[in-house]
């Protein structure tokens, strides 16, 4: 059975496997505080239906409760431990089934296993609030092995932590001029596919939202990491078949174990 990945923009994608149905970091917004939807229309209604709902750290841009409060009642929602104490606002989606987890917890949905790996990122829900939840990634396991890597940097054990994996959605640049600590740019990207070494790539976190009025500024970052990741990947992981998705569009992957 073929496994889809969708790629609505950011870190939103749908990856469907096994007949189960699991949606990224959940974002519907044309905007989103100092930060618009600059290229790819708004992610279809039929973009929220799910089985399965991942959020990989607190960031609003991840963990979007106007978004989240959008998917359908029942949706299983997975969240890193200590999420609902550090955004209250999470107690309210009272329709959705919250399940706190952490690096090496294992969830099964239908024909499906879903795995929390550790990722390096900041942990907490910026700008303000004292509380740190684990910043994670995780692994979908059906017919395919699929890692989602949420925003995380390059970290040693990468590799054992993650396990074989069939697919890797990587990011590869970010909502800004400049990327911080914990993140992925299209080289580092490229390095993380040459270490995990899947057999297929999809390049997410790049060229969907930017600063309102900073259109001219470094517009290369907003443009660029997707092609810069194809170039990279074919240089350090000659062997990984990477899909440059549109927003909106699809890959079907047969995958042989």
């Amino acid at each position: 059975m073929p496994v889809e990945i969708t790629w609505w923009g950011h870190a939103t994608c749908t990856v469907e496997d096994s007949d189960v149905r699991v949606l990224t970091d959940p974002l519907f917004a044309r905007r989103l505080a100092h930060l618009r939807r600059r290229r790819g229309a708004l992610p279809p209604p039929d973009a929220r239906r799910a089985d399965v709902a991942l959020v990989s750290h607190l960031h609003a841009d991840h963990l979007h409760l106007p978004s989240l409060g959008r998917l359908a009642p029942g949706t299983r929602l997975l969240v890193p431990r200590g999420a609902t104490r550090a955004v209250p606002g999470l107690g309210r989606l009272t329709h959705l089934r919250v399940r706190e987890v952490g690096p090496g917890d294992e969830t099964v949905i239908g024909g499906l296993v879903v795995r929390a790996v550790p990722a390096r990122h900041d942990g907490r829900r910026l700008p303000l609030g004292p509380h740190r939840s684990p910043a994670l990634g995780y692994v979908v396991e059906g017919e395919a092995r699929t890692y989602f890597a949420g925003d995380t940097g390059l970290f040693d054990s990468m590799a054992a932590d993650v396990g074989p994996v069939d697919v890797a959605l990587l990011p590869v640049g970010g909502w800004g001029p400049y990327l911080g600590e914990g993140h992925l740019d299209a080289g580092r990207a490229a390095e993380a596919l040459a270490r995990l070494a899947p057999r297929s790539a999809v390049p997410v976190h790049y060229g969907t939202y930017w600063p309102i009025g900073m259109d001219a500024v470094r517009p290369h970052e907003f443009h660029a990491p997707g092609d810069e990741f194809v170039r990279f990947a074919a240089e350090r992981a000659p062997g990984v078949a990477v899909h440059r998705l549109g927003h909106g569009e699809s890959v079907r992957l047969e995958v042989a174990r």
